[in-house]
């Protein structure tokens, strides 16, 4: 439940954090008439995002089991790309972010009202897509039949949304650039484990080969319906007994995952990026 808990907090307040930016400068610039379109956008994206979600959840429920393993190991395999490049971008732009958004708003704003539509949507719809197809694979990867990784999802995004508020009315100090690297950080360990689960749904759907060769079987001293196994299957995706494949993409794509996020991080240390501290987006 930690796992999707911290994937609906970091993506929520992803969009969050852009919602205020665009509704703060609306507001700071004295063009409160340009509010009614930006929301229109706002409102568009998040339809189609739980339009998408809920696609990916019953469009599949129709088809045959190795299908939907098929579609789901693909599936999860492109949302784990999709959230590596998502922690990559936000490491490197989020320094400036709002600069990137005011000169869009700018444009938007000479254009006219479908502009400022169009430019609201994108700005959160990416976001919110990104969003509904992790959340979708790490749900399937960590508690099938368990409504607790949805509520986890659903309490993140809440979460976010309060710290998004909090942070345009300038009553919150967020030091976002050790925010994001720490949750980026611990994201990527998440999308680790939806990537092995997506290798096993392959191997299930006998795309892949190498189902019954085991790596280890700790069943016995980790049992799956245990307290501390689904703890560790919530946060980790942790497979009791996971196949010698799934051992070995987690591994390859774990360590030079890490190991690229945090280049840099030494020698930056005790200097404060500009702009990574801030009471608020005005």
């Amino acid at each position: 439940m930690f796992g999707n808990y911290l994937i609906g907090l970091r993506e929520g307040l992803e969009a969050s954090l852009v919602v205020c930016i665009l509704v703060a400068y609306l507001v700071k610039t004295e063009r409160r008439d340009a509010l009614r379109p930006v929301w229109l956008g706002i409102g568009i994206a998040c339809a189609l995002s739980l339009a998408f979600g809920a696609l990916l959840e019953f469009g599949t429920q129709e088809l045959t089991f190795e299908a939907q393993e098929l579609i789901g190991g693909g599936l999860s395999i492109v949302s784990v790309g999709l959230v590596t490049w998502m922690v990559f971008w936000m490491k490197r732009t989020a320094r400036h972010l709002k600069a990137e958004l005011h000169g869009r708003l700018d444009t938007a704003l000479a254009m006219g009202t479908g502009a400022l539509v169009a430019t609201a949507f994108l700005a959160v719809g990416r976001e919110g897509l990104e969003t509904a197809l992790f959340v979708w694979a790490s749900v399937r990867a960590s508690g099938e039949g368990s409504s607790a990784p949805l509520i986890g999802v659903l309490l993140g995004i809440g979460t976010a949304i309060v710290l998004g508020y909090l942070f345009y009315r300038g009553a919150l100090r967020i030091n976002l650039a050790k925010f994001f690297r720490w949750t980026g950080a611990m994201l990527v360990v998440v999308a680790a484990g939806v990537l092995a689960y997506g290798v096993h749904d392959l191997q299930e759907a006998r795309f892949l080969g190498g189902l019954g060769n085991k790596a280890f079987d700790v069943s016995e001293t980790i049992p799956p319906d245990s307290w501390y196994g689904t703890l560790l299957k919530g946060v980790l995706n942790f497979q009791p007994d996971p196949t010698v494949l799934q051992v070995v993409v987690w591994v390859v794509y774990l360590v030079p995952v890490l190991v690229l996020f945090f280049a840099g991080q030494v020698t930056t240390a005790g200097r404060r990026p500009p702009g990574a501290e801030e009471h608020g987006p005005r």
